[in-house]
């Protein structure tokens, strides 16, 4: 029995140390933990192989405009040989006769190589100017799945920093609260008070110690929701090293309060969109206009009556050259329709940029109306935080030396509980305001 203890005491040893050798320990400040995001989020890593794909799209395109080489052979053993019909005359019979004669041998076989090179082809010409454009949008898309990333990223950062102020905050009032236990206690085995004040008090620290475990308990869940977002594995250790306090949260504000439509991420998609649709319209114009390709083409024909094609024999060649042009005339209308199409869908994302200015002014005034009251709000709520810590220190003075109640001083602590809530609570609402003002603006 002792072995199998000893040999169990083996296996978890190796199993915790193999787990602490798995374990990454990662430090980061909010901009360390926005750049990982960066480079190890699933939404990025796609965005930017968007940007992959539309480069092989761009190269597929540009593939019709480089000459095109195509080889062709052929082995044909006619089971039949075809008939021809000649005339009758030739042979002594009368007008209108015809005489069935077989020309051709049993096997052909032919061996050729073609070439096609575009000279002008207006759609062509339009897909290759586009190219840069369609990579430059793919460039922005990853661009605005970043920012919005990192604005998650820093919004759950911070409230997770919040969320360890407020377990600092509870745990100082639980340590208050012990004291002052224990002093009633002191005092009511002295006959200065009665049973009931400590029960009040126990139950005051049963309610923080519960509020403690499930504060815990989010913050848990939190790292967890982070780690996610960031794309770390959840068994590595995350460590928040940034601090947050109220110079902070108002650190930048100023510079953000100035800004251009072209700062947002958006307006550069859209704008991008808008030359891309503008591209498509001159593609389906220039479509109307006559195409010119070079061509060539080099074949070997041999003719068998058995199959002896690599012996002795003749191969006969033939070759030429070309300049192919192609008019269009009539297609049903269709090119009409798909250059009105593109027209609608360029006037489309015109009115897209137009109401996605009002959205940005919308947004930026809304965002700077919240951080704003945001920032009043917890300033406010700081001071009657320190207020009711005030009132609190009075309240227990009073009630040590007999000249307060038990009802002022668990009013008292009730109400300091209620403004370091309140003061957390606008301190979380502070810097999500700042967030959402610095991404409104473009510049977070």
């Amino acid at each position: 029995m002792k072995k199998l203890k000893n040999y169990s005491l083996l296996v978890m040893g190796m199993l915790a140390l193999n787990l602490a050798n798995a374990q990454t320990v990662n430090s980061f400040t909010v901009q360390q933990a926005a750049d990982y995001a960066k480079k190890n989020s699933v939404q990025v890593k796609n965005a930017l192989l968007d940007i992959l794909i539309q480069k092989q799209t761009n190269r597929d395109i540009t593939s019709i405009a480089l000459p095109q080489i195509g080889g062709s052979a052929s082995v044909n053993d006619y089971l039949q040989i075809p008939t021809t019909l000649l005339p009758g005359q030739i042979v002594g019979q009368p007008v209108g006769t015809y005489v069935p004669v077989k020309f051709g041998t049993k096997w052909n076989a032919s061996a050729g190589v073609s070439l096609s090179q575009i000279v002008f082809d207006g759609q062509v010409f339009i897909a290759l100017k586009a190219r840069n454009g369609t990579i430059t949008y793919q460039e922005q898309i990853a661009k605005l799945t970043e920012e919005s990333i990192i604005a998650n990223v820093h919004k759950v950062y911070y409230q997770l920093v919040t969320g360890k102020i407020q377990i600092e905050l509870l745990d100082a009032n639980i340590s208050r609260l012990e004291k002052l236990k224990r002093d009633v206690q002191i005092m009511y085995d002295n006959g200065f008070t009665e049973k009931v004040d400590i029960d009040k008090l126990a139950v005051q620290l049963a309610n923080l110690q519960t509020e403690k475990l499930k504060a815990n308990n989010l913050i848990a869940n939190g790292y967890a929701g982070l780690k996610m977002l960031m794309g770390m594995p959840v068994k590595d250790s995350l460590v928040l090293t940034d601090m947050l306090d109220d110079n902070k949260i108002r650190e930048g504000v100023l510079e953000a309060s100035q800004y251009k439509y072209t700062d947002r991420k958006e307006f550069q998609i859209i704008e991008t969109a808008n030359k891309l649709n503008g591209l498509n319209v001159r593609r389906y114009k220039l479509s109307a206009i006559p195409s010119f390709a070079l061509v060539g083409n080099y074949a070997l024909q041999a003719q068998r009556s058995k199959f002896d094609f690599f012996g002795k024999g003749d191969w006969f060649s033939t070759s030429y050259i070309g300049l192919q042009m192609h008019v269009p005339i009539f297609n049903g209308f269709a090119l009409k329709a798909r250059t009105q199409k593109a027209r609608l869908e360029l006037q489309k994302t015109q009115n897209q940029t137009e109401a996605l200015k009002i959205n940005i002014d919308a947004e930026v005034e809304t965002a700077k109306n919240n951080f704003v009251a945001a920032i009043a709000s917890m300033d406010f709520q700081k001071k009657n935080m320190v207020l009711a810590e005030k009132v609190y220190g009075q309240t227990k003075k009073k009630y040590e030396i007999g000249t307060g109640s038990a009802t002022e001083i668990n009013t008292a602590q009730l109400d300091l509980k209620t403004a370091q809530t309140n003061y957390i609570t606008a301190l979380s609402d502070a810097i999500i305001a700042k967030i959402d003002f610095l991404k409104a603006t473009g510049k977070l």
